[in-house]
């Protein structure tokens, strides 16, 4: 299973997730680190995942051939993480056939009704487990 997580700004939410992924995944599976900037990527490689690339093209590519993508909801919302989310990365995970197990992290501007407020770590540990259910599928 090729596991690609996407992450900007620091990486702090991608190196938890790497970190957690890890631990759990299946002997076989690979974790790649995708991200918006160099920091991002740099930080999700020393939690762990196997490898990484940084930027746009980077992204369009890897997600077409991952089995499911991981990272905040902003991935999926053009100019989100202050701007560091293109039109064309957006546009690539949301038609990438991959699974999509997406962090209702706040945005400014973009409210999502009818989701409680959680813990960062919770959300991680949520996705983390709902990976191992469908790595089992």
């Amino acid at each position: 299973m090729l596991v690609a997580v996407i992450d900007g700004l620091g990486g702090g939410i991608g190196s938890q997730l790497v970190s957690q992924l890890k631990a759990v995944l299946l002997p076989g599976s690979e974790v790649i680190a995708l991200g918006t900037n160099s920091a991002a990527t740099e930080a999700m490689i020393r939690a762990g995942a196997n490898r990484g690339a940084t930027g746009e093209n980077a992204i369009r590519v890897m997600v077409a051939q991952a089995d499911v993508i991981l990272g905040p909801l902003g991935i999926i919302i053009p100019d989100a993480m202050m701007g560091e989310i293109t039109v064309a990365m957006a546009e690539a995970v949301v038609a990438s056939p991959a699974k999509k197990l997406l962090l209702p992290v706040t945005q400014p501007h973009v409210e999502l009704v009818g989701i409680t407020s959680q813990p960062l770590g919770g959300l991680i540990r949520i996705a983390v487990q709902r990976l191992t259910e469908i790595s089992k599928e």
